[in-house]
């Protein structure tokens, strides 16, 4: 939880090499965005995934070109 403003400080930047997220199922009527921003250029690469029991789940991406 947090964090999303400094992960796109470091992406304007060209300093961000990957992001990891972890996901619950929960489902939210609304709220804030995961990034503030969209990360198009350069793309994500999903690495991994990896399943905690039935209800959390992480994602590791690697941004594309960053190494």
């Amino acid at each position: 939880m947090g964090g999303r403003d400094l992960v796109g400080q470091f992406h304007d930047r060209g300093l961000l090499d990957e992001v990891i997220v972890q996901i619950a199922s929960v489902t939210l009527g609304s709220g804030a965005s995961l990034l503030p921003r969209k990360i198009v250029t350069p793309p994500l690469k999903l690495l991994s995934v990896k399943i905690y029991g039935n209800t959390f789940a992480e994602l590791h991406y690697e941004v594309s070109g960053s190494h």
